[in-house]
């Protein structure tokens, strides 16, 4: 039966082609994903700059969740960076092994030029450029026979070397001056020096060098990290051990290899953190739309060679034979397309993964991976999946009595099993109990991890209902169809009622594309636009202060408070802190144990904004409900209602926070506020949580204008005075943030769109392959008195109905996850977003309906009637 089934492959090429394509792009669309789960799980990123340390010290960003037990524990990412206490230094200086210990000093600056223009460069001490290492070299003009002027190492507080793509970009050469800002504030220094990395593959970032003691002052007197080299025969792992064990008890982490670049890039641990729930979740939807979409064209194959297994039974052949045959040719051209996926696989991953890279999602210096286990998973779970569906049709197809090979039409097959309906209803529960979960548990944007799978869900159970949807579809639809497409709509409605079986087979992936697209899409736009609303009318300031780099200096508040034209001014800044107690007394939570509060903070964190007392309730919307916003100082806070309720707090109780950079701190607090559902966020004075923040400033001073002032004038005289500071609009503050969500939305469009067009190539591959086996019946047709044009009609009719009900079938399941979603998000029944998507998603459906229709009814129909009449079904 092996050879047979090899002849079978060769004069069937038509559906096998088309079972191959579903299988390929399955697995190479798995093989992606999972590519990008083992990136994110592995997190392998080599270090550029601190290449030659080799053991870093750091501060430890990974926090254990409040209010979880020993058994359910969990973990998040602080968001600042978490400074190393300088005791650590001496202790690590003292550990047996090390050669060196080199206090890193790290902070964001950047290089100012005449007309406005800005790089932004990461100011180090001179101590760190070894580890590179940095070399000097010449620069600027000729110095004798060299050609180049000798550069040396800063001295003094206003000297800087700068690495060679910096000096590039500002045209700088040894003894020039330029400015740099830093740390809110911005000062000349003389370029004493030109140095260039001797790193394989370079420092991709733009670097200048500070001397030790001002580097110390611009990073606030904090060390970043400790760089350690090993003693010459030293062996690093045991180095690292002895290091972690004089370390032990202080909130560090001890790194070698790949891992010391998340050390130089922190955006290393948050992209991962990003990176992995994507994959996992893109990943799991694209596997089980490849199940579906892989057994649905091999049941289709199947489907179609009923006829033929009769005519095999009539001459003798077993079921066994037929088994056999059957198995032999699925899982020949699933073999096959597995081994062109697996090499396919991983370029398409990379190039997903340099997607992210440039979106900003992940760090440039993460390696991608892609090893054996996304290959055996996404080729082991399709290949599982083709057999399963050909041991299927082979079990329905031996069924085939013999007789039925004299029969003039295939008999419609009976599809509604007990299986297949206990199947459905739990799909179809399954969306349900999730759009209640949006609805009812779910606040703002996170109601989208549940809104997701809705559709998927749904989708699936529509589908497994699909034959008895098509036909009930078909009752509705039969008398308006007749009544305005006359002959060839009679036709394409009988064909349509007695091919209910197959023309759901068609149905199905033209609702799976629609749906996918419309669900995941306006979810995307909604999120956007729920978030653009939330932030816009939380934001009432007419202007903002910025800097080009490391914050704003305090004192310029009261300065921007004198300004003509302004009626108030506060100090603005964002971070992300962590509830460990509620009341004072509850006990303490958090990675000392106990749950304190009512409820622990999720891993999301408390989002916190830093503002100004005297400044808050005229530059935000802010409105107490409770207490008063004026006594927002000190250690105090405001919470939103909502989340007050939850941690069990009043006005004047304490709550202790875990703030960013890992410091703990108990706050009083003072007010109440009715913050939006989802998207409220705690207020603290900003002289509290800026220095708990990276750059330990303020980032921006928001402004709001006296009735009838114009400040812009005044506020851009301010900003000339200060080198360094930027006055924008209310408008480009909007736009700032509206950038930011589109940035993260766009990765999700670029996932969801792969998906759904991997669920579009379903479709083209579905309706070629049902209109191929119709060769017979257009001979038929042709030899009783049809035209072409007219049988071109009815084909174009039955296309068009297959996409109507699809279209219908896939909104219907979009709607289960748009509706809670929308509601969730945006306290609103309709989605956000543009209409023209979703007549761009229904005229995409109807193009490949039509198209994959037409253009094989077109070829079939150039043959003779009566050539076409004795063709195989």
């Amino acid at each position: 039966m092996w050879a047979l089934a090899v002849r079978s492959l060769r004069h069937r090429k038509g559906g096998f082609a088309a079972t191959f394509l579903a299988l390929f792009f399955g697995v190479v669309i798995v093989m992606a994903c999972g590519g990008l789960l083992e990136t994110g799980v592995r997190n392998n990123a080599p270090p550029e700059r601190l290449a030659r340390a080799d053991v870093l010290v750091t501060g430890d960003r990974s926090y254990g969740l409040p209010g979880r037990s020993a058994d359910d524990a969990e973990s998040a990412v602080l968001e600042e960076r978490v400074p190393v206490d300088g005791a650590a230094l001496d202790a690590v200086r003292g550990v047996d092994g090390v050669g060196t210990a080199v206090a890193e000093r790290t902070f964001d600056a950047a290089l100012l030029t005449e007309g406005g223009g800005r790089t932004d460069v990461r100011g180090h001490g001179w101590a760190s450029a070894p580890l590179a290492p940095y070399e000097l070299q010449g620069g600027g003009e000729s110095d004798g026979e060299s050609g180049a002027r000798k550069g040396r190492a800063p001295q003094g507080p206003d000297e800087v070397v700068l690495d060679a793509r910096t000096a590039r970009a500002a045209h700088a050469g040894v003894g020039d001056r330029v400015r740099l800002a830093a740390h809110g504030g911005s000062a000349v220094y003389t370029v004493t020096g030109i140095a260039s990395p001797r790193v394989e593959g370079g420092v991709e970032r733009h670097t200048v060098f500070f001397s030790d003691a001002r580097a110390d002052a611009l990073a606030g007197g904090e060390i970043a990290d400790i760089a350690v080299t090993a003693a010459s025969g030293q062996d690093v792992g045991e180095l690292a051990s002895r290091v972690g064990d004089a370390l032990d008890g202080t909130p560090v982490k001890v790194v070698t290899g790949d891992d010391r670049g998340a050390v130089e890039y922190p955006e290393v641990l948050s992209g991962r953190e990003q990176l992995i729930p994507l994959a996992a979740v893109f990943g799991g939807l694209a596997a089980l739309v490849a199940v579906f979409v892989v057994s649905g064209t091999v049941a289709l194959s199947v489907q179609q060679r009923q006829r033929e297994f009769a005519l095999m039974r009539a001459v003798g052949g077993t079921p066994r034979q037929l088994r056999r045959m059957l198995l032999g040719e699925t899982l020949m051209v699933a073999l096959l397309a597995a081994a062109l996926g697996w090499f396919a696989g991983p370029p398409a991953g990379e190039w997903l993964f340099e997607r992210l890279v440039n979106g900003g999602m992940v760090a440039h210096v993460v390696e991608y991976r892609s090893g054996w286990v996304p290959a055996v998973a996404a080729g082991g779970a399709l290949l599982l999946t083709a057999l399963a569906g050909g041991w299927a049709g082979a079990r329905r197809g031996v069924r085939a009595r013999p007789t039925e090979a004299l029969a003039e039409a295939a008999q419609q097959e009976r599809w509604l099993h007990p299986v297949r309906l206990i199947l459905a209803l739990v799909f179809l529960g399954g969306a349900a109990a999730l759009a209640i979960i949006t609805v009812k548990v779910f606040d703002g944007p996170i109601a989208a991890s549940t809104a997701g799978p809705t559709v998927m869900a749904a989708a699936m159970g529509l589908a497994l209902l699909g034959p008895g949807l098509t036909k009930l579809m078909m009752l509705l639809l039969s008398g308006p169809v007749r009544a305005f497409s006359g002959v060839g709509g009679e036709l394409a409605v009988l064909n349509s009622r007695a091919r209910a079986v197959r023309l759901a087979a068609v149905v199905t992936p033209i609702m799976l594309a629609t749906g996918m697209a419309t669900g995941q899409l306006y979810l995307q736009t909604t999120q956007v636009a729920a978030g653009e609303e939330a932030f816009q009318e939380h934001l009432r300031a007419d202007a903002v202060v910025s800097s080009a780099a490391g914050g704003v200096d305090p004192a310029l508040l009261d300065t921007v408070r004198r300004t003509d034209g302004v009626a108030a001014a506060s100090a603005y800044v964002t971070s992300t802190g962590f509830v460990e107690r509620g009341k004072a007394g509850n006990g303490s939570g958090g990675e000392n144990g106990g749950s304190g509060a009512e409820r622990g903070t999720g891993e999301d964190g408390l989002p916190l904004q830093g503002v100004s007392a005297e400044g808050v309730t005229k530059t935000t919307s802010v409105s107490a409900t409770s207490g008063s916003l004026a006594h927002l100082r000190g250690r105090t806070i405001a919470l939103p209602e909502s989340e007050a309720s939850a941690y069990g707090v009043a006005v004047g109780d304490t709550v202790r926070l875990r703030l960013g950079d890992r410091a703990r701190v108990d706050v009083r607090v003072v007010a109440l506020f009715e913050g939006r559902a989802g998207y409220g966020s705690a207020l603290t004075p900003a002289t509290l949580l800026a220095p708990h923040t990276t750059d330990g400033l303020p980032e921006q001073i928001l402004i709001r204008a006296e009735d009838g002032a114009d400040p812009a004038g005044p506020l851009a005289e301010l900003a000339a005075r200060h080198p360094g500071l930027a006055v924008a609009d209310r408008d480009a503050l909007l736009d700032a943030n509206a950038e930011d969500v589109r940035t993260q939305a766009w990765i999700n469009y670029l996932m969801v769109g792969m998906i759904v067009a991997y669920t579009a190539i379903a479709v083209v591959n579905s309706l070629v392959m049902a209109t191929r086996n119709r060769r017979r019946e257009f001979g038929l047709q042709r030899l009783a008195g049809a035209t072409s044009g007219q049988v071109l009609r009815m084909v174009t009719i039955e296309a068009l109905l297959a996409t109507a009900m699809g279209v219908v079938l896939g909104t219907l399941a979009a709607s289960t996850s748009l509706i809670p979603f929308s509601v969730a998000a945006a306290d609103s029944w309709w989605p956000s977003g543009p209409l023209w998507i979703y007549g761009a998603i229904v005229a995409t459906a109807a193009g490949l309906a039509l198209s994959a229709t037409l253009l094989p009814t077109w070829a079939a129909l150039r043959s003779r009637p009566a050539q076409a009449a004795l063709a195989a079904e």
